[in-house]
This record gives C-alpha cells, structure tokens and sequence, in this order.
C-alpha cells in the first residue's frame, strides 16, 4: 500500500484488481444493509453531511484514508487510495500532511487536541470549522469501518 502521502505527492491511480473493488464494495453494502439497515442508512446520511463540509476534497480523503489506516479497514483503505489518486495531484502536501496529523491527534485525545495541536492545523490555512469538520469525517468513518470490520468484509 502507498503511503496516503505518496497518493497525494504522485496523484497516480493505485494497482488495483479494477473488478475486485466494485464487488467488494456491493458485498460490503449489501451485507450491511442485510444485517443493520439503520447502520447503513446512518453511515450514508453522515457521509453526504461530511462530503458537503468546506474541507476539500483532498482533506476529506485524507481524513478518510487516516480513519481507514488506523481502524484496519482495508476495502475503505483500498476504496478510498483509489479516489484520492483520481482526485490528481494534491495543490499542497503539506497542508493535507497537517490534515492527517491533526486527524490522528484528535483520535489519540478523544477530541482534546492540545492548543499547540489545534495552532499548527490552524496554522496551514485550516479554520476551526474544519477542525469540527475533521471531527464528523473521524465519526462518519469510524461508522463505517468499524461496521465493515464487524460484519467481515473489511
């Protein structure tokens, strides 16, 4: 797996079985629709809220990919490389570096991010609306690996 920062340096798509991903994905989808409808519906409402947030697209993925990685979801991982290596190269690595960093910094703290933490986000041209919008990607996804890695088809 290529790390979410060479994705972002490169935008080149990933080596994927371009058949495999889709099935994997309706598998996953209709397994939880099958088993938790609610938990489906829930992650898809939560997600079309976090895809309207001001993060870019980029962040969003960065947000999605860090969730992904840390929870061993490995269909979102291998989802989710593919869409941020389609979204092209990143304008600014650095400012999606502060992105996942921030990301794995408010799940270490529960949510209490030191001040010095919350400054340097701050610091890459990020607001404290996307500090709040960082938080919804981390609960949105963490919905959704955590259901996939439950019922099995992560």
């Amino acid at each position: 797996m290529l790390s979410i920062l060479s994705v972002l340096a490169r935008g080149t798509a990933m080596t994927l079985d371009a058949l495999d991903l889709p099935t994997r994905i309706q598998r996953a989808a209709a397994t939880l629709k099958e088993t938790s409808p609610h938990t489906l519906e829930g992650f898809l409402k939560l997600n079309e809220i976090f895809e309207s947030t001001t993060l870019d697209p980029h962040a969003r993925e960065t947000v999605i990919l860090t969730v992904a990685a840390r929870n061993q979801c490995h269909l979102c991982v291998d989802m989710h490389e593919a869409k941020l290596a389609a979204l092209g190269p990143a304008p600014a690595p650095e400012r999606l570096d502060a992105v996942r960093r921030f990301t794995l910094q408010v799940l270490a703290s529960s949510g209490a991010v030191s001040d010095a933490e919350l400054d340097a986000f701050l610091a890459h041209g990020h607001t404290r609306q996307n500090a709040l919008e960082v938080v919804l990607g981390i609960g949105t996804y963490t919905v959704s690996t955590f259901a996939n890695r439950l019922v099995r088809v992560a």
